[in-house]
């Protein structure tokens, strides 16, 4: 049995890897509350609902629907029954942080509608990686208990679907972004200078939360390839 690898499983170089992504992780919540604060207290013409129907009227997506949901920033596009949910805060506010979430998520919509392959691509991985997040550790875990290396590995390689997850979202969410940018302003929902700098500020500081989820996910993978690579040699030796 294999229970001498136990301690190698959260140890110093677990903290090595995955401090700095933790940190970055941190200071993309944080960029995102401080501009969203910022933004929210900057007034516009539409609330995130009525930019978010009359941004959808603009594009044609006559088949979509706006509803609310529950939570803070918990504002989504869910493309099963083609709605957009809006948190209390996006649906009813009427701020330049409001209408830049709104269209984001409107964005989405326009992917949808378009069959935009990233999106496709990222949804198709979904079953995938739910099953890959919930037995990754365990094959791990186990694979070193019994001295089954394979099975260790197959672990690895479901943490490794979660990364390839968040690479596969990145794109979605910069070009939903890219979207929201220029649906606001050719529709004229943002009129100013002012107003345009604060979408992008916004926008921005919410992407940085996908790249430092990327960061955390390949840390993640990068420590373990080390953890059961390490334990090869020591075997070998």
């Amino acid at each position: 049995m294999g229970f001498g690898y136990l301690p190698f499983l959260f140890n110093i170089n677990y903290l090595i890897y995955m401090i700095p992504a933790i940190l970055l992780m941190m200071i993309a919540q944080w960029l995102v509350s401080s501009a969203y604060k910022k933004w929210s207290q900057v007034p516009t013409r539409f609330t995130g609902t009525e930019a978010a129907r009359r941004l959808a009227q603009y594009n044609g997506l006559y088949n979509v629907q706006i509803a609310g949901t529950n939570g803070r920033l918990s504002d989504h596009y869910d493309p099963r029954d083609k709605t957009l949910y809006l948190s209390p805060e996006v649906a009813n506010g009427s701020s330049v942080a409001a209408v830049a979430v709104a269209a984001h998520e409107l964005g989405h919509a326009m992917q949808d509608q378009e069959g935009y392959f990233p999106l496709r691509l990222r949804a198709a991985m979904v079953p995938v990686v739910n099953i890959g997040s919930s037995v990754g550790w365990i094959f791990i875990l186990v694979g070193l208990l019994i001295n089954w290396t394979g099975l260790a590995w197959l672990g690895v390689a479901a943490f490794a679907a979660g990364a390839a997850f968040a690479l596969a979202t990145l794109p979605v969410e910069l070009n939903a972004s890219a979207r929201a940018r220029q649906m606001l302003a050719n529709s004229g929902i943002v009129m100013n200078d002012k107003e345009k700098h604060g979408v992008n500020s916004v926008l921005t500081a919410a992407a940085m939360t996908y790249v430092a989820a990327l960061a955390t996910a390949v840390m993640q993978v990068l420590y373990y390839v080390s953890l059961l690579g390490g334990m090869g040699g020591r075997r070998r030796s």
